[in-house]
């Protein structure tokens, strides 16, 4: 989308001060831009707000001053600042501009349309705000739109590589592997410097199973000019990539920048007691953990609690905040700590994570972390991954409950389903098969299917009786979305639980059920190993090569069959 404190930007706003009348600022903005230049965004802010004590009225100043807010990640007050200095001038552009891109940062995309059209019936030719209105149309569900402007716009102007950047961006999310390749490489060949391209080819190369390169184009990218928040967001992406070859403590390390202030897509915690930093003791501390990105990572990285507990010794308190619904289960699993439920919410264009009981409480805690920031301290070899089935507890008579439901059924293995995720926007559901692909699977004779799949299914069960001839049992009584609880006894009384990695497979591998998962190719969970050592018992299926669902799908239909088919 561009950056307000470009270069570029930034040698136009300090050639705009030469017109500045109240020549007392001038000194203070001139200053405070190269702080910005810098990436301190802090001081930077101080000097303008020094400028506009003297002279409110000067509308550079409020620009510099939003622009130093929004590098420091302060959205919402470098929105107020930018409609100041709208207010004042009128006429700039480049204020206009800014206002609109931002409004994109912040979610408020059919706003940053509107700003960005204004902006463009000015300068209509103006490269950066015709990128910026694609993104905002596409981020409103409307790609092949966003798609055909792009396209037009290069096809007249071709030299730009911004735009191939976006196009070949968009052009993956369609699945569009080999252009959207061929068009970042055109971006590069137009602009070498660009960082956010090489860092998209890593990207594109760690999606599609290729992790060596993809670090390649990371480290690349880093050693290229680049704003603070495209730093954090690329250091982020190269712990994965190093998580993904099995470079499990430096991947740990880097993954920390998700944390990174200047990471707009990091969770801000509601918390004012000290953050605990990795290698600080943990005996005897009184800890609070936050569960962190969607509801199966809050599962997976529950993993290391037994060994937290251990850490922190008998003198020590643990506190954990996960997702509402998870807390039942969860103080089940681990008697000793005391679980909280945590809210979500986007402000200002962050996601901010609240404590609510938490604040109301008068109990103190010593110190707080994200969840995963403690993989780096208990978990930087493969061999410290342990090997436990199980950490998670559903309810004993939940489980024999369900057992006796099942039994109550058709004769033969049961066998929970799982195929797609909550959360299929954009490109992430290239990390699922099509449901078509799963019908060797679901043909094996003998075994009786479950529904463990949250979500709208009815398009896919009914397609398994009209196509495949299958019938794939409902279990009655279960809210499959809602009732984590349950669903995890379900999961465990049940022969076996099949599926991609999302939040229900998780509540059953971690609570020791059976499970094969099938996993893109060298997926980072996996942590360079063909196994998965969070969950010691699960049997992982990946592909050979990208999204290659066939042959993966052909072996577990085997599989199945030999272990489970006809033994009814």
């Amino acid at each position: 989308m561009g950056s307000s404190a470009s270069s570029d930007a930034l040698t136009l706003l300090k050639g705009s001060l030469q017109d500045q009348r109240n020549r007392q600022v001038v000194p203070l903005l001139e200053r405070a831009l190269a702080h910005i230049k810098a990436h301190q965004p802090e001081k930077a802010a101080a000097l303008a707000l020094e400028a506009l004590g003297i002279d409110e009225r000067c509308g550079i100043g409020w620009h510099i001053l939003a622009i130093s807010q929004e590098a420091g990640g302060d959205f919402a007050t470098a929105l107020n600042c930018y409609e100041a200095a709208l207010k004042l001038l009128p006429d700039d552009l480049e204020v206009l501009s800014n206002l609109g891109r931002l409004a994109i940062r912040m979610g408020m995309h059919p706003i940053a349309e509107k700003l960005i059209l204004h902006f463009l019936s000015r300068k209509p030719d103006d490269v950066e705000g015709v990128n910026n209105l694609a993104i905002a149309i596409q981020s409103q569900g409307r790609q092949p739109q966003a798609i055909a402007l792009l396209r037009d716009f290069i096809s007249r102007h071709p030299t730009h590589a911004s735009l191939w950047n976006s196009l070949a961006g968009m052009l993956k999310e369609e699945g569009d592997i080999e252009n959207a390749r061929m068009f970042y490489r055109e971006a590069l060949r137009l602009n070498p410097r660009l960082g956010r391209v090489r860092y998209n080819l890593g990207c594109l190369s760690l999606d599609t199973g290729d992790p060596h390169t993809a670090l390649r184009e990371f480290e690349s990218a880093l050693r290229r000019p680049l704003a603070a928040d495209e730093r954090a967001m690329i250091t982020m992406s190269q712990g994965l990539a190093q998580l993904a070859i099995g470079r499990i403590a430096l991947g740990w390390r880097n993954y920390e920048a998700r944390n990174d202030i200047n990471f707009s897509e990091g969770m801000v915690v509601a918390l004012k007691a000290p953050k605990w930093r990795p290698g600080l003791p943990l005996s005897g501390a009184s800890l609070l953990l936050v569960a962190e990105q969607g509801l199966g990572d809050e599962v997976l990285f529950a993993s290391l609690l037994p060994e937290v507990l251990d850490s922190l010794g008998p003198e020590g308190r643990l506190t954990l905040a996960v997702e509402p619904r998870l807390a039942t289960l969860m103080s089940r699993s681990f008697p000793t700590v005391r679980v909280e439920a945590h809210g979500t919410v986007r402000a200002s264009g962050r996601l901010v994570r609240l404590l609510p009981t938490l604040e109301e409480s008068d109990f103190e805690i010593g110190c707080w972390a994200p969840i995963a920031s403690l993989m780096g301290q208990f978990r930087r070899r493969v061999e410290d991954f342990p090997q436990r089935t199980g950490y998670l507890q559903p309810a004993p008579e939940r489980v024999a409950y369900w057992r006796e439901i099942l039994a109550s059924g058709p004769g033969g293995p049961k066998v929970g389903l799982l195929w797609k995720s909550q959360v299929l926007t954009g490109g992430r559901s290239r990390f699922f098969s099509s449901f078509e692909a799963w019908e060797p699977i679901l043909r094996t004779p003998g075994v009786v299917f479950v529904n463990l799949q949250y979500g709208d299914c009815e398009p896919e069960l009914q397609l398994a009786r009209d196509q495949f001839g299958v019938e794939i049992w409902n279990p009655p009584g279960i809210d499959l979305k809602q009732d984590l609880d349950d669903v995890t006894a379900l999961s465990c009384a049940l022969d076996l639980v099949i599926g991609f990695s999302n939040a229900s497979f998780n509540l059953a591998a971690a609570a020791g059920a059976p499970a094969w998962l099938i996993a893109p190719k060298s997926v980072w969970t996996t942590l360079g190993t063909d196994r998965y050592p969070w969950y010691p018992q699960v049997r992982v299926y990946q592909p050979e090569a990208y999204a290659e669902w066939g042959p993966v799908m052909a072996r577990v239909a085997a599989d199945l069959a030999r272990e489970f088919g006809g033994a009814g």
